[in-house]
């Protein structure tokens, strides 16, 4: 175990020692300038980042699958992003996941130990099936902690690659990682409060990791989300409009295209574009392999 002094996100912050005196403004003017000095951080690690993105993808793209693991903080913004990726590129819900120590209640409530159990990282690695084509994330805002650090080291004693992101020089995490990301955010508003700016620096991250391994898995046409699954009203809006942005139709012929093929507007793209059947758009998109760019007009950007 560190001591926590010897921690850099448990350092004491001197921008903000007088905090507790200062008027609301002045405490709101703090945290936003602590706030900008995230991306900054970020910006740094770019190449571990793309290092990162790239050997997620070289998985996933022959089915492995993206498993974050974290405690506390760091396995709740785990869980928000893993959660995000179905409606938003229409994947399965199996095909990025997040383990939390203390199971998903801790979600919303704390369970007290869990994070300082080493096996435990193991066992619900094991308990999804977690394999050598699988990839895990381990994210821990101290590099310390023992549940991320058991799931690691038993990820990696069945050969799966291995990234972490801490915000913390010199870690135990960063050394048994193939991948190390470590966006070094510095001494929290109120000292040891890591859901602050490392909690930011973690979410910014996993925004770059997910988005860009969808982007090169095809989920993505320019900039919209053609993957999207339209499970609600707006989500219904959004397709119609962006099979209306990309094709050129009216919302009539747009809506009745995505009633034609389940609401999956890559499909609908492809059917108006290419002149299609819903069947024979799906199949095209398959030997393209998800990528639509490879079939339609790229003159229409």
């Amino acid at each position: 175990m560190v001591e926590l002094n010897n921690l850099d996100t448990e350092q004491k912050n001197e921008r903000t020692k007088n905090i507790d005196i200062l008027s609301t403004i002045e405490v709101l003017k703090l945290m936003n300038d602590e706030d900008k000095r995230v991306a900054c951080a970020v910006e740094k690690e770019l190449e571990q980042i793309e290092k990162a993105v790239d050997l997620i993808y070289e998985k996933m793209s022959v089915g492995g699958r993206l498993i974050y693991i974290g405690c506390g903080t760091s396995g709740r913004i785990g869980i928000l992003d893993a959660v995000e990726c179905p409606p938003t590129f229409g994947t399965e819900p199996e095909l990025v996941q997040a383990l939390i120590a203390g199971g998903i209640m801790a979600f919303v409530k704390a369970v007290e130990g869990a994070e300082d159990n080493e096996e435990l990282g193991a066992v619900d690695l094991k308990g999804i099936g977690f394999s050598s084509n699988d990839i895990l994330v381990g994210i821990a805002a101290s590099g310390r902690t023992p549940y991320v650090i058991g799931a690691l080291n038993y990820a990696k004693s069945i050969g799966a690659k291995t990234i972490s992101l801490t915000s913390c020089s010199n870690s135990l995490l960063n050394e048994i990682s193939d991948v190390s990301i470590n966006p070094q955010t510095g001494p929290e508003v109120i000292t040891g409060s890591t859901r602050l700016k490392c909690g930011t620096a973690q979410k910014m991250v996993l925004n770059m990791l997910s988005t860009s391994v969808m982007i090169k898995l095809g989920k993505v046409y320019g900039n919209l989300m053609v993957d999207l699954k339209a499970t609600n009203e707006k989500l219904v809006e959004r397709a119609v409009l962006i099979v209306r942005t990309i094709t050129g139709v009216n919302d009539s012929v747009a809506r009745e295209h995505l009633k034609a093929c389940d609401f999956s507007a890559k499909t609908a793209i492809v059917m108006l574009k290419c002149n299609l059947t819903a069947a024979e758009a799906e199949e095209a998109i398959i030997k393209a392999g998800g990528h639509i760019s490879n079939i339609i007009d790229k003159s229409i950007r």
